[in-house]
């Protein structure tokens, strides 16, 4: 799959080979029995991915373009690299071998420790929100920043409300009659999408506040819940997902939900214990790392919505952008076109 992918030309082939890719790559971390991160590579891999990657191919073009280089000196520096990471993996112990010191000391200490530390029956969940709660923190941190780089780059210039309000009352017209025609070419998945985003969003909020128990969290949870308003987005447009969904909140949502991972680890520094350590948030240390697990995969769910939903609107409104500019330059062409001839004639 993966040879497949690098050698097709044709980008939507391979957004749908990149889809099956997370599909298969899922499946091998079912056999594995890690069912959180399989989780993740489905709603990640091969969802959002997908759709984030459909938005970028209507702005590029579906062919990709001809190669005008010869790589050699860049596939001889990946030879070398690769080589260097082969021989540093030579010291270290086989996969799956018994002696290796991740089964002697941590893998242990989360089984048989987590329950009575942290009180969460699913243990992927208590390391990643509890034990390596820092190390997640940086994720998310990572995952705004991204969202602050699509803004930063494909963020669209306010058009003035003077020119809104000039351009309102011609464009009106036609935009009913296109919503009318996309209206009746697209009812059957208009009604269908009706049905199915509530139960895609209830879904999610399920995989929020489930994930002690079960697999889940804020990562997947709010890449479901952005799917869902994604899938509003491309079906009813992205006119009407602006009015329902206000682009000001999102970007603030995204800010908060760092805010509020941060802030637990600020206030367990108050009530005198160490960064992030929940122990300190209620009287009985097990209901305070409850707490703690709940506040901090809220803020991740906040901001991978926000980010997810920021990254889509961008892409998507650039391409509007775009095509608003050639439908504009059109018309300018065309008069420099009769101009033309009507020199050529008059010669």
């Amino acid at each position: 799959m993966a040879i497949a992918i690098v050698r097709t030309k044709d980008l939507l082939a391979v957004v749908m080979l990149t889809g099956i890719y997370g599909l298969l790559s899922a499946s091998f971390f079912v056999v594995l029995d890690a069912v959180d991160v399989a989780f993740t590579e489905a709603a990640v891999g091969a969802g959002i991915s997908g759709l984030l990657m459909l938005a970028a191919i209507t702005m590029t073009g579906r062919s990709e373009a001809p190669k005008r280089h010869k790589p050699l000196l860049a596939l001889l520096v990946v030879f070398i690299t690769g080589g260097m990471l082969i021989y540093g993996t030579l010291d270290m112990p086989y996969f799956g071998s018994f002696d290796a010191p991740v089964h002697q000391h941590v893998a242990p200490r989360y089984i048989n420790d987590s329950m009575q530390e942290v009180g969460v029956p699913n243990i992927v969940t208590s390391v990643l929100g509890s034990y390596r709660a820092f190390d997640t923190l940086g994720e998310v941190a990572v995952i705004f920043t991204a969202g602050i780089g699509v803004l930063s780059l494909l963020s669209l210039p306010l058009r003035r409300r003077s020119s809104k309000l000039d351009e309102s009352s011609s464009e009106n017209s036609s935009n009913n009659s296109q919503k009318d025609q996309m209206h009746e070419q697209h009812m059957v998945l208009r009604i269908v999408s009706k049905v199915l985003i509530p139960f895609i969003l209830l879904f999610a909020l399920y995989v929020q506040f489930h994930g002690d128990f079960g697999p889940g969290g804020g990562f997947q949870a709010g890449v479901i819940f952005a799917a869902a308003i994604i899938l509003y987005a491309m079906l009813f447009g992205l006119d009407t997902a602006r009015r329902v969904f206000n682009q000001s909140i999102i970007r603030l949502i995204a800010a908060i939900g760092l805010l509020l991972y941060a802030s637990v680890g600020v206030v367990s520094l108050f009530n005198g214990g160490n960064f992030l350590d929940y122990n300190v948030l209620a009287a009985d240390p097990i209901a305070g790392q409850h707490i703690g697990i709940l506040l901090i995969e809220l803020g991740v769910g906040f901001t991978v919505t926000a980010v997810m939903i920021i990254i889509f609107f961008n892409f998507a409104g650039r391409r509007e952008a775009q095509q608003q500019a050639t439908e504009q330059d059109s018309p300018e062409l065309n008069v420099t076109q009769a101009n033309s001839t009507e020199q050529k004639g008059g010669e």
